[in-house]
């Protein structure tokens, strides 16, 4: 019966600190995700099936962490980096792109405009909208663009957003 416990308690301990490593895994922070896995890998051997999995998550952020490894030079680097980075939900990693992008081209509409969407969907709709109104005062393309854009959608109603995209 002890012997029983011990072994649920011992699977119950691993099942945690796999799904800790998982989380790591599914918020795109791979090198911690791999730190993670073989610290669980060393711990918990015994769990044939889980550390199975751990090894082939393991190649998939070894994988991931080469594909990062893009070098960036020029605007339209960090531009359609950040593009990339948005179409595949990692929206604080297209904010740093877009801050770099926005350094080195401080008037640009567009990068003003993915900014304001990026914040958006990180909650943050204030920052968003303070952004979409820079992008539409830039060019005024921006606000036809945000009437129609899905992304904005949440705040077609929003008495701030319909200000800002009624702007002349």
């Amino acid at each position: 019966m002890k012997e029983q416990k011990a072994k649920k308690d011992e699977f119950q301990k691993a099942l945690t600190a796999y799904s800790q490593a998982m989380k790591e895994f599914h918020k795109r922070e791979f090198q911690k995700a791999v730190e993670s896995l073989g610290a669980f890998i060393e711990k918990h051997p015994a769990e044939r099936e889980l550390v199975d999995r751990a090894k082939i998550y393991i190649s998939i952020c070894q994988g991931q962490m080469k594909k990062e490894k893009i070098q960036l030079k020029t605007f339209d680097d960090y531009y359609q980096y950040s593009i990339y980075k948005i179409n595949s939900g990692d929206y604080e990693g297209a904010l740093k792109l877009l801050e770099k992008a926005l350094e080195m081209k401080p008037d640009d509409g567009q990068i003003l405009y993915l900014m304001a969407d990026v914040y958006c969907h990180l909650g943050q709709t204030d920052t968003g909208l303070d952004y979409l109104k820079k992008a539409i005062q830039r060019d005024k393309f921006f606000r036809i663009l945000a009437q129609n854009e899905v992304d904005f959608e949440p705040f077609w109603e929003d008495k701030k957003f319909k200000l800002i995209t009624r702007m002349t």
